[in-house]
């Protein structure tokens, strides 16, 4: 076996803002017993700054140039489960980066998604109407998670750990030609 499939992520999530990426991976990890990275999570640690913060002082340009690098480095060096941040697959590098890898897509509603989020300080959605553009910008990526994705749920099916069940199900028939592979 290459140490390049050694170090494949288990899974990667993406989807929006709210969908519960980051909840569901940390129990789908657990469950796993492998590591979990949040790479909203690893680009502040690694720029030193929210992401607020980079989206004010950078813009949201730059903001995706250090996106795309950290999402791109975290695939090619975790062998566990990933979280991405909700607009990075909207980078064509790592929607191409992520060819080949096993990708959930955790569905949320636009209503359901943004109570979750709503009294948050994401840069996105600030503004006049958070609701209207939390909605828009959703209707705009849907198709590209869709497209990216390998599996999708319904995260909104019940709790974090009713929606890890089902993607530890998804992921039941990939995973264990792989293990048997290290083996």
């Amino acid at each position: 076996m290459t140490s390049e499939r050694k170090r494949r992520p288990v899974v990667v999530l993406i989807g929006f803002m709210g969908a519960g990426k980051s909840t569901v991976g940390r129990i789908v990890a657990g469950r796993l017993g492998v590591d979990f990275i949040d790479t909203d999570s690893e680009l502040v640690r690694r720029d030193g700054r929210p992401i607020p913060e980079i989206f004010t002082t950078d813009g949201a340009d730059r903001f995706r140039e250090i996106e795309r690098d950290v999402v791109i480095d975290v695939l090619r060096s975790h062998p566990g489960v990933i979280a991405l941040g909700g607009g990075s697959v909207m980078t064509p590098a790592v929607a191409d980066a992520l060819a080949g890898h096993h990708v959930v897509y955790p569905r949320i509603t636009a209503d359901g998604g943004f109570a979750r989020v709503k009294d948050s300080d994401r840069p996105l959605i600030a503004g006049d109407d958070p609701h209207l553009r939390y909605r828009e910008l959703l209707e705009a990526r849907d198709e590209t998670y869709h497209r990216v994705g390998t599996m999708a749920v319904d995260a909104a099916a019940g709790d974090p750990e009713a929606v890890a069940d089902v993607v530890i199900e998804l992921l039941a028939d990939t995973l264990v030609p792989e293990r048997a592979a290290t083996t």
